[in-house]
């Protein structure tokens, strides 16, 4: 599954729809993300070739197409059986490779795991992907001999069994969330969404510090249209966030941290929706979850991801009262056009959800009111703490700052310290002021 280089290959990509028009610029968007460029382009309305996928006409258009365009790769945007695969692949020039859209996918996923994890999970998810294809190209006497060692079959089938056995040994990263969260005291708010919904710029307008270093040299010369455009860059880049990304942020005074997970996408192939369940599980672990749709895409499509990333969130443990839902981009309709899509989110949402909030992350419209409902959103609780006036009341002042909204603190018999904040946190603070209290009795 992996490259042999980094230099862009030339691709042909082909679409096949019983309705038209057929339009490919969603696969032609993936097909640039993975790195590649864009040749030509070959569709088909009709129905599905059981053995080819196309019919015997367009697959000779379709070879016709890349050895006049000299491309590299085919990439079909729809999900190939092994037979089809292997017909497609049997029909091209010996040098031109055929992927299918979870191919192509697995391997933009492949190019952006860092973590050991999400290294080893896209390797599993491509071995389960090629075992099939590879079994449907081997002759039946290496079949026969698929148990035997030296066979590739049996050293895929091997390593798949390697690679369930070294993950099922890892840690789970939600438990890992929840540890840092109790140890470190903050919120935990999850951004959830599909990719290039915009999580990534909201992720950065909502950290206390921007890791876009074009948007932080434009706030130090006054440059706005520079830190716009820097922004947009991530706004339009797919798979901007393969794994979880964490920014420390604070509203109204309150510390929280923000994750952004991964990205959800359509048709993703089976295999990594289950390794990258436990990415997703950040979101189980959090106390609100920002749910970002984008509203510039078509109706239906709006309808559908809104409706899919709902399914997504459930499995999690996420309840409704914690889901906050984000309409990005409405900078990008007209007015008419908002309120319809407002609409129909209100209507498709659970009715213990926030309700939905329209927002233009890249032109940072709304984005107070969001502020303000992620906090009504949080968990919260007040105390009042008093200990006596010594140095280690000072250190008490100086966490309750640090971990809470402190409303005032008194100075004039001791030092009494009014705050709110998440009932863990206040909950250490009061056994902490209690053993104040306690060494300065004896």
């Amino acid at each position: 599954m992996s490259r042999t280089d980094n230099a862009p290959k030339r691709t042909v990509v082909a679409k096949r729809s019983e309705t038209t028009p057929v339009e490919t610029d969603e696969i032609e968007t993936l097909v640039r993300a993975a790195g590649d460029e864009v040749v030509a382009a070959v569709t088909q309305a009709g129905h599905e070739d059981a053995g080819s996928y196309f019919g015997r006409g367009k697959v000779e258009e379709l070879t016709d197409t890349v050895a006049e365009t000299d491309a590299r790769r085919v990439v079909v945007d729809d999900e190939l059986t092994p037979g089809q695969y292997h017909t497609l692949e049997s029909a091209m020039p010996d040098d031109t490779a055929v992927f299918d859209r979870h191919r192509l996918v697995l391997e933009i996923f492949e190019a952006g795991a860092g973590s050991r994890r999400a290294k080893l999970q896209v390797e599993l998810a491509g071995l389960r992907y090629d075992l099939p294809r590879l079994i449907e190209s081997a002759d039946e006497g290496m079949l026969n001999e698929m148990t035997e060692r030296g066979s590739p079959v049996y050293d895929v089938c091997d390593r798949i069994d390697r690679l369930e056995r070294k993950l099922a040994s890892l840690p789970e990263p939600a438990e890992q969330c929840r540890e840092r969260r109790r140890e470190e005291g903050f919120d935990l708010v999850t951004l959830a969404g599909y990719t290039n919904a915009g999580k990534s710029t909201l992720l950065h307008r909502l950290a206390d510090e921007m890791a876009l270093s074009e948007a932080n040299s434009s706030r130090e010369t006054g440059d706005a249209s520079t830190e716009k455009n820097a922004t947009a860059a991530v706004r339009d880049r797919l798979f901007e966030t393969l794994e979880t990304t964490t920014r420390r942020a604070t509203i109204d005074g309150r510390p929280l941290l923000v994750t952004d997970t991964v990205g959800f996408v359509d048709d993703l192939p089976h295999d990594l929706v289950e390794s990258f369940s436990a990415t997703l599980s950040e979101a189980g672990a959090a106390d609100v979850v920002v749910l970002v749709v984008d509203t510039s895409d078509p109706e239906s499509r709006f309808r559908e991801r809104l409706d899919v990333s709902l399914e997504v969130l459930d499995p999690q443990g996420v309840e409704d009262e914690r889901i906050v839902p984000v309409l990005n981009k409405v900078d990008c309709l007209s007015a008419d056009a908002r309120a319809h899509r407002l609409a129909v989110a209100e209507k498709r949402l659970p009715s213990a959800a926030a309700d939905p909030i329209s927002v233009s992350v890249l032109e940072e419209t709304n984005l107070e009111r969001l502020r303000e409902t992620v906090l009504k959103r949080l968990p919260t609780d007040t105390a009042e703490l008093r200990v006596p006036n010594c140095d280690e009341a000072m250190t008490l002042v100086s966490r309750a700052y640090d971990r809470t909204t402190v409303e005032t603190v008194d100075y004039d018999s001791g030092v009494t310290i009014e705050c709110r904040g998440p009932p863990r946190v206040l909950e250490e603070l009061r056994a902490r002021a209690d053993r104040i209290v306690d060494k300065q009795r004896h």
